[in-house]
């Protein structure tokens, strides 16, 4: 098109004005050339003016304004220059210039300023725009053309401005390089997507940015772009010059590179191919990118992924050929044409592709509405007459899954064919399709049915064309599994070809090849429509193993990031796939296999399908999309055992993906199917308000969650409406959304009809005063409300108060709680509803709680704040902590406190109040009666709580008290502070005036001297004081000794324990203290300062113990103490542990016996231990003891000790342990130690004394007269060395009387010597020994070592006891007994633990043994008699007719006819008093036993352990009968008899007259119930049992609460063993009952007994003082077993073990345990072994704890 000259219309200076800025900013980028000619056109007057500018720019716009000002004929020529020789000029500037300019044919348009000549005419540029607009029109014809073939079968009207998307906005994270990952948490919004609605007409509205449009299948996003394109070729979008829509599908058959010229000419070539128009439109297109637009279809069908901008070279030449990627990359990235609009249409799945050039905007199309699907199906049905219209579209509208499917549009437009399909089909019995996939099988009918006018019916349709529809499938796949979707015309056969398009299955399109040639190709008529027919493939064809099918049946995520490879173009082939394995397309797909045993065939397959989906279902790990996915294919399959399997998960949590209505169908159907509660949780998730209609269908879900700012009142409008229809919904969460008090309200009021409602959240919204109030009150109302949480709100003071006066209306009410004017949460009790006629209201209501935290309340609002909460009958906790109080807001408070009825607890903590408003508490808690306690912390300012006492109101008994005096204890607790000395007299004259018994707490505290002074003078005048808590107080050595004055001052003090820096406190009781304790330890205390202490305590005649562990005093102070003793009047003991003494301190303290009369006992120890302790007695001392270890005494300090000793005559023990001794030294000692008569007991441990130090001693003490017990403990008293030790003893003293030898240690008794001359032996071998018992256990002694005894025992006549325990004996040992016992006339015992004894040995030992009337007492054990053994022995107990004792347990060997003979011979016994026979083989003997035990009336104790006493069960009931016969029974042990309940009946009708019976243990016998509590009844008889085993059987509640009935009768019961049984939760309560009358009790095992909560069998056991030894491991017991046993610990006094192994206990619960152990100084070890404790923590230190065996 030509354009020619034409006038301008207007005014052209009003022009230039009206585009001056735009002159001025072409004319500053042009050079000097182009100036000077617009220079010449300027009178010289002007002109100097203007080159004087120095800045280019001012000059240039001096010229514009002078041109502006002008005439028409000067200020033409300056355009027409001006538009002549100047570059780049803007195309609306250059079209504007060009009308006035005029246009020369011909002319040279390629002109730069640098070749200007005369030749240049005016409209040298007309050419270049000529071609400009020609290639616009043609272009828009072209995009018409296009926009023409794909809305020819649309039924309904684009109206692009009515046509909307939703525009979404990102949350920019608040940390910089935070990584918004999907499945975060949306508690905060950081990274979370928002929404808003704009049209499709608004996208090009504004240019120079990156579009995407999203879209699922089907949703219309082609037809739109091309609507864009016509509706620009109409001209809607002016700021668009050239726009150009391209397909991804046909850019995928281009393979070479091209350049952006190449790939826009390629698709839409120049007229004629002119080159020359094309140059000058690409130069357009580079120079004015702003006014091009680039649309983009399709990329989900690209069959590659666009290259990363940071992967992309630089882009300079726009010239360069390209990759294809690379190419579209760099326009989406800005690489190039970086101010061009471009618009890219996918799936929601690939919009990480485009990675977010500046201007990106990302938007979604929307689907239809419930009218819009209304609308289109009228449209489509218009013309198919009124009737078929009006009952297709009932049908649709009513029909929930093909509604929910028809939001969609491309599946609304499916599913309008499917239903004109089913109305034109034969029959009357219309079966609608109920899901996706068999809507398409009723399609490919319908399409089917074209190709013969719809003469053959459907099912005769898929066997007349199966051959086309399988060679159609496979096409389909193969075009899937290839990434194709335009076929060839190679790729199709001629018949296929007719066919698909025949039937409307292909669609013939254009295509455009990159040599530019153009040609035809074929695709499906949609994407969908392959992706089924693919399918129909995958479950049809014999090729396909199940292998392949499989691989198709990975769920689709909907989450994607940046690093995925780009995914297959399908999304729904599994979907189809799924939908072919439902049994409803059985039929279909049978048809389609076509061969024998199809039927059979296609089950399987299709049971392939669902088997792989409940692999699926049962994997935990799958997220909310694949969820969705998940739930989507089982309601293709209508399978309800798939669906049951998804659908029993408790909860759906969904983030941040769209939600359709199919997606919600498809929960429903699971949820539905599952037949149980469900939590739908939805957070970030974009749901059309349309898609809440589908909601009511989820029949079980109780718990409802959204959470999003997406979600706002219209949402919460739409919700409203469907709440009602929700008739499972319990709890509804609507948070972090987008509520305000409008929205709030109507949701609050929907809920009214909604009875099940317990729980509603709404917090993160934006409430206010109203909404809150509102959504409060209207709530209370419902009967099953439990709470209501409006978190993170904004609510003024008074709203608050608002609030608290509404909810004091609200019988329901049980706590609110508001913080920081912004968290508000409301509790209801669930049996409000029930009206109480009750008069006492304190009986009938529950306890209400009142939170008002951080909300900025002062003293003006207290009074309306009290007279709110007097509403309230019953609040017993309020909360009003940091707020701004102070001291008068506090005292406004105290004074309305008495109308606060039954309040417990006020927490006014962190409100501004110092101290005195602590003073005023004091003076509160000492006049108001029900004030019992007040804890404050940094003098007010933190923590200020008080607790009050109502119990008084409940009870008329406690008024009585009242009237008596001092019945509440009160406390006053005041930690972390400095008590000046001012205020430690408010306080304490305060305190003088109450009369109840008090408690005070200065913990944590900063104590002056002066301060600790103020305390002393008033601290006797507190009458009522119990306890003055002191611990943790920076306190000086001076202030803890004043504290130790109140011993004296006030005669009520029972203890001062004073720990510097630690636990510390002072104890008093009511009249005056019998005795004190005083304990000062871990301060420094100097010489000066113990004598301070001393002259104090010389004042306290009560004083029983005295502590002063850890002072380092050293020598120095020790020696001043002691040299003070003297004159203390000391009861009980004095400790000096850890002061770091040497031996000459330690010297002192032993001299302490000589100084002070009163010592008793002195222990010393300066090793790792460090102890020093001083001990008296009140009476005559009998004797004294000394005790050294680990001394490292020297020969001077050794002189001293025995110059010490020598003058304490009354020196009774003296033990010395680990002291090294040295040898010039010790003979002295050892001398000093006989010759002083006093001394009875000396114990020389681990001392390194020698063999013939030893002797010496031993030797010396012969000249002893008077009884002497030697203990002497030495590693190398082993084996060989001691057996010599002691024959060298028994040679060197005859009047020795006892020797015990026990691992490496010796015990010597001796007897005084009546001969004083007789102290040597001169002809040892002939003396008799007094020796009357000796005795070798555990020593490593062999047979072989014990010669040297051999003739020193036999001259050992009196000898009565002989034992040997771990004895190794060979045939010398063997020997040794034979040689030795015929001399031991007056054997009484013989104890023989041998072990490795051959059977010739043993028999000889047996012939050994005695034959005397004398022998009492035979025990054998770990032998293998074997028969000699055994006969011998049988023979020699006929021989010893006064038998009392045997034991024969764990031996063996012996035949039967041999075991016959033993047991004959025991039972010959007749005097026998007890019998050991632990894991004995008896076999036949046993009843041979039985019939003995009828003449055995003398036994008393019987223990026959193990299973192995019996080679089978026979002989025990026979056994059992025997017993009758036993009258005196104390002991019977008869553990792993696995006698069941039948013996323990039998058992039992011997118990009851078994009156004297001490020990029973029948553990591991099977005993359940039944007879359980026969036996605990039998058990009632025996008054003195002491000790009770039971473990290892099978008993349970039923016994558990007889031993609780049969416990009091047995009031000696000391040894409880019920472990390894089942009592379960309710038998523990039992079990609660029989400790409560446990007095004696010493030991409880209840390992494993089948109930974990124990808590109330440990706080029993206070009932126990007795208790040394408890275990409660293997049970499972959590932290609540933990926090009861640290109560009740400090109650057990003598508890020495605790076992918790293996419970559930964790650091915390071990942590409450350590922190108790303090006051626990009897327990030795408490074990933890197996529970899940932190041994590492720092509060887990104490020694005592033991985390693992090693």
């Amino acid at each position: 098109m030509r354009m020619e000259m034409v006038d301008w219309p207007g005014d052209i200076l009003s022009l230039v004005a009206q585009e001056a800025s735009a002159l001025v900013e072409l004319l500053c980028e042009q050079n000097s050339g182009v100036l000077d000619r617009i220079f010449a056109l300027v009178e010289l007057k002007t002109l100097d003016h203007i080159r004087s500018l120095t800045n280019t720019r001012d000059r240039v716009s001096a010229i514009v304004d002078y041109f502006k000002s002008s005439d028409r004929n000067t200020c033409t020529r300056f355009l027409t220059t001006v538009y002549q020789y100047s570059e780049n000029i803007p195309f609306l500037l250059e079209t504007t210039l060009v009308s006035l300019a005029g246009y020369t044919p011909g002319a040279n348009c390629n002109h730069t300023c640098d070749t200007v000549d005369s030749s240049h005419s005016p409209s040298v540029k007309r050419p270049r725009l000529d071609h400009v607009q020609n290639y616009m029109d043609a272009l828009k014809s072209m995009v018409l053309q296009k926009h023409e073939s794909v809305a020819q079968a649309v039924v309904k009207d684009i109206r692009l401005e009515d046509t909307w998307v939703y525009l979404r906005h990102r949350n920019p994270p608040r940390v910089k390089d935070r990584t918004i990952q999907p499945q975060a948490s949306l508690d905060n919004h950081e990274g979370e997507e928002s929404e808003h609605k704009v049209s499709v007409e608004s996208l090009l509205k504004t240019t120079s940015r990156v579009v995407t449009l999203l879209g699922q299948a089907g949703s219309g996003k082609t037809l739109l772009v091309h609507c864009l394109g016509h509706d620009w070729a109409e001209g809607s979008f002016p700021s668009i010059h050239l726009l150009f829509l391209l397909e991804f599908r046909q850019l995928n058959l281009i393979s070479r590179d091209l350049s952006l010229k190449e790939l826009l000419f390629l698709f839409y070539p120049a007229c004629d191919d002119d080159k020359e128009q094309r140059d000058a439109v690409f130069e357009f297109i580079l120079s004015n990118p702003e006014k091009v637009c680039f649309i983009f279809d399709g990329y989900d069908e690209f069959c590659a992924k666009l290259t990363h901008p940071e992967k992309l070279e630089s882009i300079n030449d726009p010239n360069k050929p390209l990759p294809m990627k690379d190419l579209i990359s760099g326009l989406c990235s800005r690489k190039f044409l970086s101010d061009c609009t471009v618009l890219v249409t996918c799936r929601p799945r690939d919009v990480t592709d485009m990675f977010g050039s500046p201007g990106f905007v990302t938007c979604e199309l929307q689907g239809f509405d419930r009218l819009g699907v209304k609308e289109y199906a009228e449209q489509y049905f218009h013309k198919k007459g009124d009737e078929l219209k009006k009952k297709a579209v009932n049908l649709l509208m009513n029909n929930r899954h093909l509604l929910s499917m028809s939001h969609v549009p491309g599946l609304c437009h499916i599913c309008c064919v499917c239903m004109e399909h089913l109305f034109s089909s034969d029959g009357t019995d219309l079966q609608l399709p109920t899901s996706l996939t068999q809507i398409y099988m009723q399609i490919l009918l319908a399409f089917l049915k074209r190709i013969n006018g719809g003469v053959v019916s459907g099912t005769a349709l898929l066997q007349r064309y199966r051959s086309k529809i399988v060679e159609m499938s496979q096409l389909a796949l193969k075009g899937l599994e290839e990434s194709t979707i335009v076929f060839m015309d190679t790729d199709v056969s001629p018949e296929l070809h007719d066919f698909g398009v025949k039937s409307g299955i292909l669609s013939r399109v254009k295509l455009t090849r990159e040599d530019g040639s153009s040609g035809y190709g074929f695709t499906f008529m949609h994407l969908t429509m392959q992706e089924f027919l693919a399918a129909l493939h995958l479950m049809t064809s014999q090729n396909i193993t199940e292998s392949q099918l499989k691989k198709k049946l990975n769920l689709k995520t909907r989450w994607t990031t940046k690093i995925d490879p780009k995914s297959v173009f399908t999304d729904s082939l599994h979907v189809y796939v799924c939908g072919l394995a439902a049994e409803a397309c059985k039929s279909s797909l049978v048809q389609l296999k076509g061969t024998d045993s199809t039927t059979a065939w296609v089950q399987k397959r299709q049971a392939t399908v669902r088997n792989v989906l409940l692999g699926f279902a049962g994997s935990t790990s799958q997220t909310g999309p694949k969820i969705v996915e998940l739930c989507r294919c089982a309601h293709e399959t209508q399978d309800a055992k798939l669906a049951r399997a998804i659908g029993s998960r408790p909860q759906f949590e969904l983030r941040n993906i769209r939600l359709n209505a199919v997606d919600l169908d498809s929960l429903a159907f699971v949820t539905a199917a599952a037949d149980q509660n469900v939590c739908l949780d939805i957070g970030g998730c974009s749901i059309d308000p349309d898609c809440l209609e589908i909601l009511p269908s989820f029949k079980n879900v109780d718990h409802l969650i959204f959470r999003s700012r997406k979600y706002d009142d219209k949402f919460a409008e739409a919700l409203c409406g469907i709440l009602c229809k929700l008739q499972a919904l319990q709890k509804l969460d609507f948070i972090s959304g987008g509520l305000t008090d409008v929205g709030v309200v109507k949701l609050a009021r929907a809920l009214k009809d909604c009875p099940n409602i317990t729980h509603l959240n709404v917090s993160d919204n934006s409430l206010k005063d109203d909404g809150i109030t509102e959504i409060a009150e209207t709530l209370c109302g419902l009967p099953n409300i439990v709470s209501v949480l409006m978190g993170k709100s904004s609510i003024s003071i008074d709203g608050i108060l608002t609030l608290i006066e509404r909810m004091s209306a609200c019988n329901s009410f049980q706590k609110v709680h508001v913080e920081a004017n912004k968290d508000i949460s409301l509790f209801f009790s669930q049996s409000s509803d029930k009206v109480c006629e009750n008069t006492d209201l304190n009986n009938s209501e529950e306890p209400k709680n009142v939170t008002l935290k951080q909300c900025n309340i002062n003293v003006s609002n207290v009074v309306s704040l009290c007279n709110k909460l007097r509403s309230f009958s019953y609040v017993t906790h309020v909360d009003l902590s940091k707020n701004s109080l102070g001291n008068k807001g506090l005292k406004k408070i105290l004074e309305l406190l008495p109308k606060l009825g039954m309040i417990q607890e006020l927490n006014v903590s962190e409100n501004g109040v110092d101290m005195d408003g602590v003073v005023m508490l004091a003076s509160a808690l000492c006049n108001q009666k029900n004030l019992r306690k007040v804890d404050a912390s940094e003098n007010g300012k933190e923590n200020l709580l008080l607790w009050f006492d109502t119990s008084r109101r409940h009870s008329s008994r406690q008024l009585t008290s009242n009237v008596t005096g001092i019945h509440l204890h009160k406390k006053l607790s005041l930690t972390h502070s400095d008590i000046k000395p001012v205020y430690m007299t408010k306080l304490c004259k305060q305190l003088v005036k109450c009369e109840n018994l008090l408690d005070i707490e200065f913990s944590h505290l900063k104590l002056s001297n002066e301060s600790v002074e103020k305390l002393m003078l008033i601290l006797p005048e507190m009458s009522s004081l119990q306890l003055l808590n002191i611990s943790h107080v920076d306190l000086s050595t001076n202030g803890a000794l004043s504290l130790i004055r109140s011993l004296a001052d006030c005669q009520r003090v029972t203890a001062v324990e004073l720990r510097h820096q630690a636990e510390a406190f002072i104890k008093f009781v009511p009249d005056k203290a019998e005795a004190a304790i005083c304990k000062l330890t871990e301060y420094k205390l100097c010489k000066s300062n113990v004598e301070k202490l001393s002259r104090i305590l010389e004042n306290c005649p009560r004083l029983s113990e005295l502590d002063l562990s850890y002072n380092f005093l050293r020598d120095e102070g020790v020696k001043c103490f002691v040299d003070y003793l003297p004159k203390l009047k000391i009861s009980s003991s004095v400790s000096l542990t850890g002061n770091q003494i040497t031996q000459v301190g330690a010297l002192h303290l032993v001299n302490s016996m000589n100084t002070c009369e009163k010592v008793v006992a002195v222990e010393v120890s300066l090793g790792v231990e460090d102890q020093s302790l001083i001990k008296f007695v009140q009476e005559h001392v009998n004797g004294k003891t000394l005790r050294l270890r680990e001394c490292s005494f020297e020969v001077i300090h050794l002189k001293k000790l025995v110059e010490i000793v020598n003058r304490c005559p009354r020196l009774l023990t003296l033990e010395l342990s680990s002291n090294s001794l040295q040898s010039q030294g010790l003979f002295s000692l050892l001398d000093s130690l006989v010759e002083l008569s006093t001394i009875q007991t000396v114990k020389l441990s681990k001392n390194g004394l020698r063999s013939e130090q030893i002797e010496y001693f031993v030797k010396q003490l012969s000249s002893c007269h008077q009884h002497r017990d030697i203990r002497i403990e030495e590693p190398w008293l082993t084996g060989n060395a001691v057996v010599s030790l002691i024959a060298k003893c028994l040679n060197l003293q005859q009047h020795i009387k006892e020797i015990s030898v026990n691992r490496a240690s010796i015990n010597i008794i001796t007897e005084g010597n009546s001969s004083p001359g007789s102290t040597i032996v001169a002809h040892p071998e002939n003396f008799s020994s007094a020796l009357q018992s000796i005795s070798f256990d555990d020593c490593d002694i062999e047979g072989q070592h014990l010669a040297p005894l051999t003739l020193p025992l036999q001259k050992c006549h009196d000898l009565q006891d002989l034992r040997f325990s771990q004895l190794r004996v060979d045939r010398k040992g063997a020997d040794f007994f034979s040689a030795v016992i015929p001399f031991l006339r007056n054997l009484k015992s013989l104890t023989l633990d041998l072990k490795g004894a051959a059977e010739d040995e043993v028999a000889t030992l047996m012939q050994a043994l005695p034959k005397t009337t004398s022998f009492e007492s035979l025990s054998l054990s770990q032998l293998v008699l074997g028969d000699r053994g055994a006969a011998e022995l049988g023979r020699a107990l006929q021989s010893v007719p006064n038998l009392k004792s045997f034991n024969l347990s764990q031996c063996s060997g012996w035949t039967a006819a041999r075991g016959h003979e033993l047991v004959r011979g025991l039972v010959q016994c007749v005097l026998l008093a007890e019998i050991r026979l632990d894991s004995v083989i008896l076999d036949e003997g046993i009843t041979i036993l039985a019939q003995g035990f009828s003449s055995l009336t003398s036994l008393r104790r019987l223990r026959m352990v193990a299973s192995e006493t019996f080679v089978n069960g026979t002989g025990i009931p026979c056994l059992l009968a025997s017993f009758k016969g036993f009258k005196q029974m104390e002991e019977i042990e008869l553990e792993s008899w696995r006698m069941g309940d039948s013996g323990t009946c039998e058992l039992v009708k011997c118990i009851p007259s078994w009156t004297e019976l001490v020990k029973l243990n029948l553990s591991d016998n099977n005993l359940t119930d039944q007879a359980g509590e026969k036996l605990l009844a039998a058990l009632s008889h025996c008054r003195v049992l002491q000790k009770l085993q039971l473990s290892k059987n099978q008993l349970g509640q039923a016994s558990a609460a007889k031993l609780a009935q049969v416990v009091p009768l047995l009031p000696q019961l000391s040894e409880l063993n019920l472990s390894e049984n089942h009592f379960g939760q309710q038998g523990s309560k039992s079990l609660c009952e029989c400790l409560m009358s446990m007095k004696a009790l010493k030991i409880l095992h209840l390992t494993s007994i089948g109930s974990s909560d124990l808590a109330g069998v440990a706080s029993s056991l206070k009932h126990c003082p007795s208790i040394q030894d408890v275990s409660l491991s293997w049970n499972s017991c959590d932290d609540s077993l933990a926090r009861t046993l640290a109560e009740i610990l400090p109650l057990c006094t003598k508890l020495k073990r605790l076992d918790l192994e293996a419970n559930n206990i964790t650091t915390a619960g071990a942590t409450v345990i350590a922190k108790c152990l303090p006051s626990c100084p009897s327990i030795e070890v408490i074990r933890l072994w197996r529970n899940p404790i932190a041994k590492e923590d720092e509060n887990l230190k104490d020694p005592r704890l033991n985390f693992s065996s090693v």
